[in-house]
């Protein structure tokens, strides 16, 4: 197993990264440079609280890009899991796959969890609002998922409002 990370910092350069979203196309950080990005990491496809989060997201998408910003959910989940969960829950979102668990441990969000007594590696629901100059404007862990993507849209309005 690598080397864990911490979750970095508010002001802090976003990690870079490249992934492959549900249709296979490789993304990666520089493409959204001088724009907002919403990263968000979660821990699996059509689980009740994932499923939650992603519909929410999607739901104020518009808002969102309307503000310039693009949202991008990343899991451990295949290419092909996500795009079952984007047609079956039907999301406007896109979403990364890292299988590798390289995304997530580069933003420190693979973590050792515990349920039901037993203790086992996974993703700790996270949220990365960063700026177009690449740094993190602000940083969400352990997320709650019920008003999450509301928390996060006002959060971008105000910093676009300062």
């Amino acid at each position: 197993m690598s080397q864990l990370t911490e979750i970095p910092k508010m002001g802090e350069k976003a990690p870079s990264f490249s992934s492959k979203n549900q249709n296979g196309d490789l993304v990666k950080l520089e493409d959204f440079q001088s724009s907002w990005l919403v990263l968000y990491f979660y821990p699996k496809d059509d689980t009740p609280g994932c499923t939650l989060e992603a519909q929410d997201f999607s739901e104020y998408s518009q808002q969102f890009s309307d503000l310039g910003a693009t949202i991008l959910g990343i899991s451990p989940d295949s290419e092909t899991s996500h795009c079952k969960f984007i047609n079956k829950h039907n999301l406007s979102i896109q979403l990364l796959s890292d299988p590798e668990h390289q995304v997530c441990e580069a933003y420190g969000v693979w973590q050792l969890k515990k349920f039901m007594g037993k203790e086992y590696m996974g993703v700790v629901r996270s949220t990365f609002l960063i700026s177009p100059d690449g740094s993190l404007a602000h940083v969400w862990s352990n997320v709650r998922t019920k008003g999450h993507a509301q928390k996060v849209l006002k959060k971008l309005q105000e910093l676009l409002a300062d």
